[in-house]
């Protein structure tokens, strides 16, 4: 996930006005007793794989030959799973005027189909570790486990599905490049908020399909943490109320109510700002938040300990199950 610039002030103003209470239902709950997945069985194992095999390239930090070599292995997973894809390939400016190479990559299911669902997720690593305790960790890119492969592995891993049993509806899959550049903390001549989800920005403006639309987006940002919880985020709410409470109502259907939380939070800038604001996609942000922490975000955001440590099997099944079911749903 990229810092998710957000004036941290509106973000725990939205924490604060939140008055809607928490529900979980367990597994072990009559609601998700009673509930009849329609879905195939979500492989947790299989996912962990995918976010565990992302990590082994090491940071993928655009321009660099780990990214390339990820990138590459992205494309042909999605070929493998009978996807057509699409490479946009685009040069881009970083906060600091670096151009970044970058490349989204895009798996289309029933590519024929015209009434579509959007998953996407970002596939870059930041390149500073600018929120480490040790200063001298600041330029060290980030290895990017929970902030970036979760979301991709569990859309692998929903790939493979989609080509084991095709849904009604075209599905596309999107791994956005650049959203982690964002201008680091010790830069203070920049403004925070720049440089954030690049890749996303540039397909917003530029589909690679022309006037490309779909019935809704879902967006996957650090989907892999132990214990995860994921509110109801105000920029989801404002675009796509109705999709929130599909993907929300979903969950606790399944029994994966003490991850999907509901409560309101505050807004934070993702990959959904520009699907929603450019395309007119309603789309939804499933991320982790910790109000625990100063940051809102895992102890270990930012920093050299985005590990393997953090991805847990169980997380990525309930995000992935709950992604699947509402797909399957869809008629």
């Amino acid at each position: 996930m990229t810092f998710k610039y957000t004036a941290l002030a509106c973000f725990m103003m939205g924490l604060l006005a939140c008055s809607c209470g928490q529900k979980t239902v367990n597994n072990t709950s009559s609601v998700a007793q009673d509930y009849k997945q329609v879905s195939p069985d979500f492989n947790s194992d299989s996912a962990y794989h995918f976010v565990d095999k992302q990590v082994a390239f090491g940071p993928r930090v655009p321009n660099s030959e780990a990214h390339k070599v990820c990138g590459d292995y992205l494309v042909a997973e999605l070929e493998r799973f009978g996807a057509t894809v699409t490479q946009q390939k685009a040069d881009l400016k970083a906060f600091d005027g670096t151009i970044l190479h970058a490349r989204n990559i895009i798996g289309a299911f029933n590519p024929e189909k015209a009434d579509r669902i959007l998953l996407f997720a970002h596939w870059d690593t930041r390149p500073f570790s600018d929120k480490d305790p040790d200063e001298k960790n600041y330029h060290t890119p980030v290895q990017g486990a929970n902030d970036g492969a979760s979301g991709v592995g569990v859309l692998l891993e929903v790939a493979r599905i989609l080509q084991e049993k095709v849904p009604d509806l075209g599905v596309d899959i999107i791994f956005f490049d650049a959203e982690d550049y964002g201008t680091p903390t010790f830069v203070h001549d920049i403004p925070s908020g720049e440089g954030w989800c690049l890749g996303s920005e540039y397909w917003s403006k530029n589909p690679h399909v022309p006037g490309y639309k779909a019935r809704f987006g879902i967006l996957l940002d650090m989907v892999g943490a132990p214990d995860a919880t994921f509110y109801k985020e105000a920029i989801s709410r404002q675009y796509a109320q109705g999709i929130v409470e599909k993907v929300w109502g979903t969950a606790r259907d399944l029994g994966y109510g003490k991850y999907f939380i509901d409560k309101n939070v505050g807004g934070i800038t993702d990959d959904h700002v520009p699907v929603n604001e450019n395309r007119g996609i309603p789309s939804v942000d499933i991320i982790h938040l910790d109000l625990n922490t100063d940051s809102n975000f895992g102890w270990y955001h930012h920093t050299t300990k985005d590990d393997m440590n953090n991805v847990s099997k169980e997380t990525l099944k309930a995000v992935g199950q709950t992604v699947l079911e509402v797909v399957y749903k869809e008629k």
